[in-house]
């Protein structure tokens, strides 16, 4: 996870004369705030796939990160909203909102919180479908790239015209009986402007060519 550090100034996190210690949250921020942080630390936000590839942890083809079924022996897997939502949260797993990383078991590559606990940017501008059709419904197709910036405005606002990016991951105010966005296939969009509690972000360091 790439955490936020402390003493953020409204200069903005690519200020370069400090460089303040200890990690805070990396929630609640918008993307442009995300991939500055990002640039200035050295590294970039994961696109679509990568973040796709990461979360299954190995296991190609499953519904979950961690399989095929929601609660194995009945254990929380991820931090989701348990109970009837938005007016019932049951908080059997112990948290009523984001829990501290390492709450969960991690997935096959050792990544905590690839489903649950706050949505993640990627870089990948959105599009309605993936370039290709998936072979299965939980499976989205090899190594897609994201629409064209323009391409990525809500349709149903014409009047807005802020671009949207794909989030991944889910939240923990995803429920079964609500959105179930919490499987690694599940795509979102969200204008590049919202900083909200249940959004988040990871950082990467790509090895290699530049993509």
């Amino acid at each position: 996870m790439c955490q936020g550090r402390t003493g953020a100034t409204r200069k903005g996190p690519g200020q370069r004369n400090r460089r303040p210690p200890g990690p805070i949250r990396s929630f609640h921020v918008a993307y442009e705030d995300a991939e500055a942080y990002a640039r200035w630390a050295g590294k970039t936000l994961p696109t679509e796939a990568e973040w796709e590839f990461a979360a299954r942890g190995g296991l190609d083809g499953t519904i979950y990160c961690w399989g095929d079924e929601f609660m194995p022996d009945g254990r929380h897997m991820a931090n989701t909203w348990q109970g009837q939502f938005p007016w019932q949260n049951q908080e059997s797993d112990g948290f009523e909102r984001t829990a501290p990383v390492g709450s969960y078991p991690a997935n096959g590559y050792g990544l905590f919180d690839m489903a649950g606990n706050v949505w993640e940017w990627t870089c990948d501008w959105y599009s309605a479908r993936h370039p290709a059709d998936a072979g299965k419904p939980c499976c989205i197709p090899s190594n897609p790239r994201g629409a064209p910036r323009e391409s990525s405005l809500d349709p149903a606002q014409p009047n807005i015209r802020i671009p949207r990016k794909v989030v991944k991951g889910g939240s923990f105010l995803c429920a079964p009986s609500y959105c179930e966005r919490y499987r690694p296939a599940a795509r979102q969009p969200q204008m590049i402007d919202s900083a909200m509690s249940h959004i988040g972000f990871r950082c990467i360091i790509r090895k290699g060519r530049e993509m």
